[in-house]
This record gives C-alpha cells, structure tokens and sequence, in this order.
C-alpha cells in the first residue's frame, strides 16, 4: 500500500452541505491518481467563501483534505501573515509527509518559500516537486525566482512545462494532464461533426478576467474589426469571474458583437464550449502551460496564445495555431483576421495537426511517467 501527501495553494470550501470542493482541474488530477496511490493526503487552502461552479468534490474517501488557513496576497499585511504562519504551516506540512510515502509539493506558491526549503533540508522522504509556472520567466516575482532556483540546485525530481536549454537532470519536462481517455474519443468526434464552412465563426476566452490574462486587450481588439469582419464572428464565449466583470461587460455594450459572459462554469458546461466554438484566445502575459489550451484543441478549437512560457514547444504559428510574439490589440486584431480568412479546408488540417499528440495531456499518459521516471 503506498501513500502520498501533495501540498498546495490549491483553494479549498466547504459547501451548504457540509462536504469539501476544490479547485477542479487540481482536484481531477489528483482523483486520477488514485490510479497509483492507495491513499492520497491534501493539504492545501480552505477559504472562508462560497464555492465556485468550477469547484469539484474528490471521488472518494481515500483522498483525504488537510486544511491550512488562506495565505498569500498582493497587501504588505497578506505577506507578513505569510510569514508569521509560517511556523503553522510547517508543523501540519511536516505531519503530513511523515504519514505518507511520498510527498509531491506543488510550486510556485506563497509557502513555497519556506516548504521547500524545509523539504529540502530536513525531509528525508522520497517525493517530487511540480512547477506548474514558467520555467524559463524573465523578470519573475521575487518568491517565484527563489523557488525555481531552490528546486534547480537540490536533487529531487522536478516536473516542469516545456523543454528547455541547460536544464537540470532532475528537471524533467511533463505535459499538465487534462484529458480522460473517453473526453479524447468524444473529441474526435465533435471535430468529425464540426462546422468548418460556416460564414460566421464562434470564439471563447477561459480564465481569469485580469488584465494580465489578456481579457481587456481581447475585448478591445474585437471591437477594433469592421463591420465587414464583425458580421462573420457568431459570437465570444467569455468564461471566468472578476470583480471586475460587470466593468468588462458594459465595455461590450453597443458594440455590434454578440459577447457572452459566463462566469465560472462546471468543467462539463466549459467543455460545451469548446465544442461550440472553432478557436481559443489566451493573450495572457504569464503562464506555464494552460491546460485550457490542450482541453480546446482536443474539441476542435483552433488556439490564438501568447508566445510565452513552453507554448511554443506545442503550438507552431501557422501550422496548428497561432502565436502572439507581443500581446497587443494590433496584433491580435491580425490574428483573428488570418482565422476569418481561413479555408474549412485549411482549418481542418490545422486542427487535426493538434491531434496527433493530444494523448501526451491525458492522466493515464501522465500516470504512467509518474510511475516510471518519478516513482
């Protein structure tokens, strides 16, 4: 029987009835490494708000929560409170990994100035570290930068996004995993049915709605089309939450655009829309490697991202996608021109280049190299 505690920033709630929800992308991957572990420990954030429609539940009693108190934050007060739980945190941290036969703690994060440094000096138990940020980040935050550098001078395996030059031998480079082998199927599908000769195309924007996720520059950028060039977009699927939406939304009133605001979605209801939708905009200006990207390509979306992070090591301008070099409304604008004036023909071959290594983002493919270069 083997055993694994995972630490994170992941957010945590608890719902009316009384049951744990979390993050759900981090919460789907860890249901499907019960695959490998008997028993699977969280500890991670609980936050003291209702839960988002995003949120998810484990899918079984042997994965277990462990709350930490909600950390981090941008305010002088949110960092000093970082540090002065730090104590805290480590007791519950080091609790859990001695429980356990293996540790996988997730960075970059808050705690992990301090969790790291703990793991790698006085726990002697077998584990990994996943960087799931930029790998190669110029100009990183303070905190991010101490920790990438942490984790390329100790000897533990790191799962990192991208490939890149000079990286260390324990870095080794891991697709964020996304995809079930029967969503992969159902993919192929849609893309069979899909409607490529429509004269009027569908687009989605998924995430964060923050200026530094692209949402404003997006929005800017579709209202900077003609009438011509507007009267072939359908509509813009817009899925994510802010304080901010109500601003974004009134800043497509009157626009002769069809903007939909969704606010957080189930992953089954944003999977709706990527099938409804021929291509995916991210003009984020930091990332690792979304997994959006990878769940959008699998229903047939053909992805317009920023040339950032280890993007580039899956998406070629012009062969399967496009690239933004520079996040500007210009050069997004220039991009949705190039998808307007596709060919179904083109479109479709585009699409189908996505597919051919689609499998490297599913959790049995990722299960399977936990197994055998991790464990």
């Amino acid at each position: 029987m083997s055993t694994l505690t995972i630490i994170s920033h992941t957010n945590h709630y608890i719902s009316a009835d009384g049951s744990i929800l979390g993050f759900g992308p981090t919460v789907t991957e860890i249901n499907h490494l019960l695959q490998i572990f008997d028993k699977i420990q969280h500890v991670a954030m609980l936050q003291n708000e209702a839960a988002p429609l995003s949120a998810l539940p484990y899918i079984s009693d042997r994965i277990t929560f462990v709350p930490l108190s909600a950390l981090g934050g941008k305010k002088l007060k949110d960092k000093l409170n970082l540090v002065i739980q730090g104590p805290k945190v480590l007791k519950i941290v080091n609790k859990a990994i001695n429980q356990a036969d293996y540790f996988q703690f997730r960075a970059p994060t808050g705690i992990g100035v301090y969790v790291i440094p703990y793991i790698v000096l006085f726990s002697k138990r077998k584990g990994w570290f996943k960087y799931a940020g930029n790998w190669n980040q110029k100009n990183a935050p303070i905190a991010y930068g101490f920790q990438r550098w942490l984790l390329k001078h100790q000897k533990r395996k790191v799962t990192i996004n991208g490939a890149w030059s000079n990286q260390a031998k324990q870095c080794i480079t891991f697709e964020n995993p996304c995809l079930t082998e029967d969503e992969i199927k159902k993919g192929a599908d849609v893309i069979y049915k899909k409607d490529f000769l429509s004269s009027k195309l569908t687009f989605c924007f998924v995430g964060r709605l923050e200026k530094e996720k692209g949402i404003e520059v997006l929005i800017e950028a579709f209202k900077s089309l003609n009438t011509n060039e507007k009267s072939q977009v359908n509509k813009i699927h817009i899925v994510g939450y802010s304080n901010d939406k109500t601003a974004y939304v009134n800043s497509t009133a009157n626009c002769g655009l069809d903007f939909i605001f969704h606010g957080h979605l189930s992953r089954n209801n944003v999977h709706n829309i990527y099938k409804d939708s021929h291509t995916i905009i991210l003009p984020s200006v930091s990332e690792g490697f979304p997994k959006v990207i990878s769940e959008a390509m699998n229903y047939g979306c053909l992805p317009i991202v920023s040339n950032i992070s280890s993007i580039n090591n899956y998406i070629q301008n012009g062969e399967n996608g496009f690239l933004l070099n520079t996040v500007s409304k210009e050069n997004i604008v220039l991009m949705i021109r190039q998808i307007l004036n596709l060919e179904a023909l083109e479109f479709h071959k585009m699409i189908k280049r996505n597919l051919i290594d689609i499998h490297k983002f599913s959790y049995d493919h990722y299960n399977s190299r936990i197994q055998t270069e991790i464990l």
